[in-house]
């Protein structure tokens, strides 16, 4: 089974980092910052911390593991954490290099259920699930992350 690891990054501003996806002849979606494990990867969160340093070139601070989705053949595992800095510019994972992908467009929405539930963010279980929780997960990574990121 395919695994994949993702992001629930909240940032200083106390919003939900995501990556926005502009591809040809889809409409713009939201995703979660992350991607899949690779063989090298001695742990979940290892996985994490190197897929957010080539998609954000950023280095966040991973408090637990929220939610495991599995769907067919991959299971995708969600974690809460908090990002203080990343640098759109620093990026280094393949898929910035091949124009037609689209853009991935790093950016803040705002950790509320009303906006949440106005954008495309998939999966669509992860998104209701944030939506749904979204004070709560804003609380434990203000509470549970005082470490500095």
């Amino acid at each position: 089974m395919k695994k994949r690891v993702r992001g629930v990054l909240v940032t200083p501003g106390g919003n939900l980092l995501t990556i926005k996806r502009d591809r040809p002849g889809v409409d713009p979606y939201r995703v979660l910052p992350g991607g899949g494990v690779e063989p090298g990867d001695t742990t979940l969160e290892a996985a994490l911390l190197r897929e957010i340093d080539e998609e954000l070139a950023g280095r966040p601070a991973i408090d637990a593991l929220i939610h495991v989705m599995e769907t067919g053949e991959e299971r995708q595992y969600f974690f809460l954490g908090r990002i203080g800095s990343w640098d759109h510019d620093r990026r280094t994972g393949p898929e910035f290099a091949d124009p037609s992908l689209g853009r991935y467009v790093v950016e803040e929405v705002p950790l509320d259920p009303a906006h949440l539930t106005r954008i495309a963010l998939k999966p669509e279980p992860i998104a209701r699930l944030i939506a749904e929780h979204a004070s709560d997960l804003f609380r434990l990574a203000d509470l549970r992350l005082t470490r500095e990121v």
